[in-house]
């Protein structure tokens, strides 16, 4: 069981959701099939979106690993809820039209997640000095 991992997948499943919801409406409102039909908040909306797409699998993947190797605790909790609030933040930044806290937080943390996380991983696979054999 990996209750940290499990939780912040269904909170990034909430985001996902959140963020085509947001897609939707624009599409709506301004009657958009395909495409962001040359709509600046419609590409920024679908950017926003996308982004969100391509930085969750991986901070779940490693997020998993790192929980699955054996790291729990307040840590992992504390960069699981940091990473979606970033992302929220990121999302909420990126419909200003000027740069901003929000778009900046938004990355910054969720690069500085990944990172953790990603020297947490390769910390965990050497520090005992044997693989860790599945199955």
């Amino acid at each position: 069981m990996l209750p940290i991992t499990l939780t912040m997948a269904a909170a990034a499943a909430f985001v996902h959701i959140w963020l085509s919801v947001r897609c939707s409406m624009v599409r709506r409102r301004e009657n958009i099939l395909i495409g962001d039909g040359g709509n600046i908040v419609m590409a920024v909306r679908m950017r926003a979106h996308a982004n969100f797409a391509e930085n969750t699998p991986l901070f779940l993947i490693l997020l998993g690993l790192t929980e699955l190797a054996g790291s729990s605790g307040r840590w992992l909790w504390c960069v699981g809820i940091a990473f979606i609030l970033a992302r929220v933040s990121h999302a909420l930044g990126m419909d200003r039209n000027t740069p901003n806290l929000l778009r900046v937080f938004g990355m910054a943390v969720s690069m500085a997640v990944l990172i953790i996380l990603a020297i947490s991983a390769i910390r965990l696979a050497y520090e005992a000095g044997q693989p860790v054999v599945i199955g």
